[in-house]
């Protein structure tokens, strides 16, 4: 993924020399950019081909907007990221709970981002750290929402997006 990424960066260079980004930044850029968009894609496919398309929808926009809003750990490579991503939200997707575990599941998810969010964006984002306090605020907001909406799939998505701002410190 990083190769293809560089090489449309470079592409882009020799066909806008004068533009203000350096290779590095664009690649480092579109890569973010390919991840995302073959992810979704292939998470597309196998939804419509379990027929949860509609539910993959649901999944990816709650994952994606949950995640701006909150940070989250991110794996190093780029392969592993479309494939471990295309296989949990494809799963989530596939959510069946009562309305008694989605409820426990988005308050769960609530507290974990009461505590957690915002986790590791201090190097990913323009935000100064003294709105992060409204980033956790925002975050459990979302959250909280779907207590009105119940949606089984929505409250996995944003219960595993909330695992993933626990940052595991190690010695």
């Amino acid at each position: 993924m990083n190769y293809i990424a560089y090489s449309l960066a470079v592409k882009i260079k020799n066909i806008v020399p004068e533009h203000p980004r350096s290779v590095e930044v664009l690649s480092y850029s579109l890569s973010f950019l390919l991840n995302s968009f073959f992810t979704s894609m292939l998470t597309f496919l196998i939804s419509f081909m379990t027929g949860r398309v509609l539910e993959a929808i649901i999944v990816m926009c709650g994952f994606a907007f949950l995640r701006q809003l909150s940070g989250g750990y991110h794996l190093k490579s780029g392969m592993l990221c479309i494939v471990v991503s295309t296989g949990i939200l494809t799963g989530l997707s596939m959510a069946n709970l009562n309305s008694r575990f989605t409820v426990a599941a988005t308050i769960v998810a609530a507290i974990l981002a009461l505590v957690y969010a915002p986790s590791g964006i201090e190097r990913q984002t323009r935000i100064p750290t003294k709105y992060f306090p409204l980033l956790k605020i925002s975050t459990v907001a979302v959250i909280l929402t779907n207590l009105f909406f119940l949606s089984d799939v929505l409250a996995a998505a944003f219960l595993f997006q909330c695992l993933t701002l626990i940052q595991i410190r190690r010695s």
